[in-house]
């Protein structure tokens, strides 16, 4: 299964805005839904291209009350995500699954909620630390050229 995770901005509750709208409402209602960080939503697809269409569906709200997106779909990786962007290019063949792996943006976990990100390169075939603070954990996104470091 592929994996949308919605992690909304700072003051928002991102799972009650997008279930508290009837058409978000509708297009999650046909899948199963968790909360791997807090203030996220993590929600199962079938396909990278499936994850893709969800979260175009839902582009309104995220635009709104979302800070990113992500997907991680098992063929590419089974613990990194990519960007949404990242995604659509890969699903859209404008890039392929081996150009993805590196420019990242390295999450930190504290207290159970992502916190500011580390842009990095991976240097043969390893993930530089994550030095911005002390956490508990690192989640690692595959980002796009034009979204590295910003």
């Amino acid at each position: 299964m592929t994996t949308v995770c919605i992690v909304g901005k700072q003051g928002v509750d991102v799972r009650f805005e997008l279930l508290s709208r009837e058409t978000a409402r509708e297009a999650l209602a046909t899948h199963d839904l968790s909360e791997p960080w807090e203030n996220s939503v993590a929600i199962e697809t079938v396909s990278l291209g499936g994850a893709v269409s969800l979260l175009n569906d839902l582009n309104w709200y995220l635009v709104r009350f979302a800070e990113t997106a992500f997907v991680r779909d098992p063929s590419i990786s089974t613990d990194e995500w990519l960007s949404r962007t990242l995604a659509e290019r890969v699903r859209d063949n404008e890039i392929g699954v081996g150009a993805t792996a590196q420019s990242l943006a390295v999450y930190g976990v504290e207290d159970g909620r992502l916190v500011e990100p580390m842009y990095v390169t991976r240097r043969d075939g390893e993930i530089p630390e994550y030095d911005l603070r002390d956490v508990e954990e690192t989640v690692v996104v595959r980002v796009a050229e034009g979204e590295f470091g910003s």
